[in-house]
């Protein structure tokens, strides 16, 4: 059995692999941090076993995410991000060539994949603005959930602000205008593909393999596929690409060493 952790910045999403396939958990962080974990000369200590309610022993172990350059996991081989997403696309899409997209809680990632290997790589960890962190801002702002923001693409209000929270400003202000609710929130939307666009463009394929929890982003879809003329594909579970990449990281691991 092969253990793959992705510390995110909200969850922690893991993922077991083993003959019979793959399992995937998700935990909220802090949660994970304050009761699953305890720091021992350093490193922080976690009874996977226990916690995954598993009677066989894992095999290996390796992690990735967000909190991966400051929690220094107890026996668990630490890779980048873009490596794992890039190995858990592609291993869950059959595909060798496309661009990766992976827009999680806090940062976004574009990659260039071509014969199954990375060739090329682009990560923007310096702003939310095209995060799921803003759209659960935005989406407050409107006071609809995230679900209900991600219908909306057509007709959208333009909003020129290049900073998460200086948008939330702009788009009270749009509110007060009088704009409808489904007009602003595909304006959100435009957004963040306008945020996006550059790093697409520059590593831009036929095939767009999007991941993260935005994946469930209906409406950013559809405004990739429209404005790009590519094809967009979701994997199953896209937010746990990052974890199922560290499982085959660590399946390669365990048999090399075998």
């Amino acid at each position: 059995m092969w253990c793959g952790i992705d510390l995110g910045s909200r969850n922690v999403k893991v993922a077991l692999l083993n003959n019979d396939g793959v399992r995937y958990y998700k935990f909220d962080t802090i949660k994970f941090y304050r009761e699953h974990g305890r720091l021992v000369n350093g490193k922080l200590q976690v009874d996977l076993e226990s916690l995954l309610s598993v009677e066989e022993q894992i095999d290996t172990v390796v992690s990735t995410g967000y909190g991966r350059q400051t929690v220094n996991l107890a026996g668990a081989r630490a890779i980048p991000e873009i490596k794992a997403h890039v190995l858990g696309a592609a291993y869950a899409t059959g595909l060798t060539d496309f661009t990766l997209l992976d827009l999680g809680g806090q940062d976004s990632k574009v990659a260039l994949v071509s014969g199954g290997r990375m060739v090329d790589f682009q990560t923007n960890d310096k702003c939310a603005a095209s995060t799921g962190r803003y759209l659960e801002n935005m989406a407050d702002v409107l006071g609809i959930s995230t679900e209900e923001l991600s219908r909306y693409h057509e007709n959208p209000v333009e909003l020129t602000s290049t900073c998460a929270i200086f948008g939330e400003t702009e788009l009270i202000g749009r509110v007060v205008e009088g704009y409808s609710t489904a007009s602003l929130a595909a304006g959100v939307n435009y957004t963040i593909f306008k945020r996006i666009r550059p790093m697409l463009q520059k590593l831009l394929s036929p095939v767009i393999v999007f991941t993260g929890g935005v994946a469930a982003n209906t409406a950013l879809r559809k405004i990739i596929r429209r404005e790009l003329a590519v094809e967009v594909r979701v994997p199953p579970a896209p937010q746990y690409a990052g974890a199922l990449g560290c499982c085959l990281a660590a399946r390669r691991e365990g048999e090399n060493r075998g």
